[in-house]
């Protein structure tokens, strides 16, 4: 699910190297209910993968729409976190926890955060809202509404959920973040899993300028967006008061609810930043609040 082996945050050495090599094609990861699809990308002026998890029911009943959780990966990408969630939901949804639903894995590159970079080597956010999620409806039998759609994802895919669910709450309902970051007002210190320094990440995606960080973060986009996200969004922020992160977390919380947005703040205890670990500690509730997401939506 980025930046992890066999469950354990990477002891990476902070480097000072560009993000070089952007990945826009992924290796094909295979499963039951697994597909890999590359699409030509405007915004990149290249062809970009993802994979798409479909339950048996899509199958099964052609006439029926699903929802759609789009999941964002951690740092150092997402191909070995794909066959572990996929199976982890079609598990789920064999016994009943929850109503059917498609996956999105998104590939977020190494470190692409979820933004359009300051110079302009990976339009994220554009690839993301105005490519893929139309690209998404228009080939799939989708619920293609606000409703239809949650945004899922850890670590720094955490941050990208926000971020996006935060600045485009017209397209995504429901917001999960998990074990997110960065959520701080500025960058100054990056995970140890990223193996990279906190100013080569902000020089290279951010320009070089903490205000670009700031202007595109989930503290400034909650700002911007706080009368309609505690109207009509329905929002979790998990944590583990073992992760690295937990602080940042708890003050993100605390931003949220001075804002008077609404969300539910699960914090689990000894647990780190892995999301494995995460998925396990919260059990039967990971699945409830999909389902209520997906109940919503008419799934």
């Amino acid at each position: 699910m980025g930046g992890l082996r066999d469950g354990r945050a990477e002891e990476t050495p902070r480097t000072s190297r560009s993000l070089a090599g952007l990945q826009w094609v992924t290796p094909t990861v295979a499963g039951p209910g697994l597909s890999f699809h590359i699409f030509y990308s405007r915004a990149a002026e290249t062809e970009v993968s993802f994979h798409v998890y479909a339950p048996n029911a899509y199958e099964a009943e052609p006439d029926r729409r699903l929802p759609v959780v789009y999941w964002l990966h951690g740092s150092g990408g997402g191909v070995a976190g794909v066959s572990r969630l996929s199976a982890l939901s079609g598990q789920a949804v064999a016994a009943g926890r929850t109503p059917p639903f498609l996956i999105v894995f998104i590939n977020g590159l190494r470190l692409g955060m979820y933004v359009d970079w300051a110079n302009g080597r990976a339009p994220l956010e554009t690839i993301i809202v105005t490519e893929l999620v139309p690209h998404i409806d228009a080939n799939w039998r989708t619920i293609a509404t606000r409703e239809g759609r949650l945004l899922d994802g850890f670590s720094m895919g955490g941050y990208g959920a926000a971020r996006l669910g935060f600045r485009y709450p017209d397209l995504f309902r429901t917001v999960s973040m998990m074990g997110a970051g960065p959520l701080q007002e500025t960058l100054e210190r990056t995970p140890r899993a990223s193996g990279v320094r906190a100013e080569d990440l902000l020089r290279e995606v951010y320009g070089g300028d903490q205000e670009r960080f700031r202007a595109v973060s989930p503290r400034r986009h909650a700002e911007e967006n706080a009368a309609i996200l505690a109207r009509a969004s329905r929002l979790r922020l998990v944590i583990g008061d073992s992760d690295e992160t937990f602080q940042n977390n708890r003050d993100f919380h605390t931003h949220l609810t001075r804002l008077g947005i609404p969300h539910d703040w699960i914090v689990l205890p000894g647990v780190g930043h892995d999301p494995m670990a995460v998925l396990d500690a919260l059990g039967a509730r990971h699945w409830a609040f999909y389902r209520e997401a997906f109940l919503a939506a008419g799934g």
